[in-house]
């Protein structure tokens, strides 16, 4: 299946200047599945999103439709078809 990856500004330079990247998982796809695939195909890319032991790094968020993955099931939450993914760095402040 083909999901849609929509990046923000900042993960553009990574991805060629894209603000979205379509990419083939198997139907049954986990985001860490997807995160793979997407790291293939743009290794930058890859290494801003997750760190060297392969989790997804604390100041960027990954959103399955409008659900971040760390209050669903992490890595390991389900890519349903025709979901789009975004891929968002965290916000903070005071």
């Amino acid at each position: 299946m083909t999901v849609r990856v929509r990046l923000a500004e900042v993960l553009r330079p990574h991805a060629g200047g894209a603000g979205t990247v379509e990419l083939d998982v198997p139907p049954s796809a986990t985001i860490g599945e997807l995160l793979d695939v997407l790291a293939a195909c743009h290794p930058a890319l890859g290494r801003r999103i997750r760190n060297e032991e392969g989790a997804v790094r604390t100041h960027v968020n990954v959103f399955v439709g409008a659900d971040n993955i760390r209050d669903l099931d992490g890595q390991a939450t389900a890519v349903p078809p025709g979901a789009e993914v975004s891929v968002l760095p965290a916000v903070s402040g005071g």
